[in-house]
């Protein structure tokens, strides 16, 4: 028989987990701050406890999808001295250490803790495209790894409780500032009348064919070699125009500014004939 899953948070990411779980017929528990929000799951086939130590009774893994880091203390907490010998998957957002200190707290209670970092909206759980990271207890991943699949793809890095979380946040820098850029740039058309669909469809081919490149500007970083052939020098990608065109055209510089001057600060350290991938240095040189 398979074992019921307790999950602790129905959010619009937590309820699409527990969705994906009644539709394989396997058996939840679910419970939430807001009682309303378990009312859908529980027409479902849910059953919907009134209290954290309610959904707790009877064993079986815990999934937590809250809020924040703090958020699973706050829920978890008045509750630990119970878990001892339970499985704890944790896939509230939180920080690389939040997720170390988690595991930490979860082996001070006899707890297997295992973290997860989703990367899909809910709409995409179970359904092509959707991932899941994970780190932190290698026996917890294996045992539960077709549970772990209901959802997405589930990848695993490791016994460091921290990396799934580093990479998800890590992912998602990259997604955020890509479309801060998408709309500084329809920003710009726009302010001439042109409407953002209209330069969505001008701009994704581009961009589509700038992502192919990533492998290539991730060697030139791993090599630490900025002077190969080929490389657009930082002279060349210095963001002026750019900078200009947007003042011009009445668009904030709030997007562009960090990068332009990221660029300067090289070019300005005697770097400017080196490739643009160079910028990679002064970012981590502030870690």
């Amino acid at each position: 028989m398979t074992t019921r899953t307790t999950f602790l948070g129905l959010g619009a990411m937590g309820s699409a987990l527990v969705r994906a779980v009644l539709d394989s017929g396997r058996p939840a528990v679910v419970w939430n701050r807001t009682p309303q929000r378990a009312q859908a799951l529980g027409e479902r086939g849910a059953a919907v406890a009134g209290t954290v130590k309610e959904a707790l009774a009877g064993g079986g893994v815990i999934v937590a999808c809250l809020f924040d880091h703090q958020s699973v203390h706050d829920v978890l907490d008045p509750v630990a001295a119970g878990l001892s010998g339970r499985t704890l998957i944790n896939l509230t957002t939180t920080t690389p250490n939040d997720a170390r200190e988690l595991a930490a707290w979860a082996a001070d209670h006899g707890v297997d803790y295992l973290d997860g970092g989703i990367m899909a909206v809910p709409q995409m759980i179970g359904g092509p495209g959707s991932a899941i990271l994970y780190s932190g207890s290698t026996a917890a991943f294996d045992e539960h790894r077709t549970l772990l699949e209901l959802w997405g793809e589930a990848t695993y890095f490791g016994t460091d409780a921290g990396m799934a979380s580093l990479y998800d946040l890590a992912m998602l820098s990259s997604m955020y500032v890509m479309f801060a850029g998408f709309m500084h740039g329809a920003a710009m058309v726009g302010s001439e009348g042109v409407s953002a669909k209209e330069f969505a469809d001008r701009a994704t081919p581009f961009l589509t064919a700038m992502t192919g490149s990533f492998a290539e500007t991730a060697a030139i970083i791993d090599a630490k070699d900025y002077t190969g052939e080929g490389q657009q020098s930082l002279e060349f990608s210095d963001l002026g125009d750019i900078m200009r065109a947007s003042i011009d055209q009445g668009v904030s510089l709030e997007v562009l500014k960090p990068v332009h001057d990221l660029i300067r600060r090289q070019i300005d350290t005697g770097f400017g004939e080196q490739g643009f991938a160079r910028i990679f240095e002064e970012l981590r040189s502030t870690a």
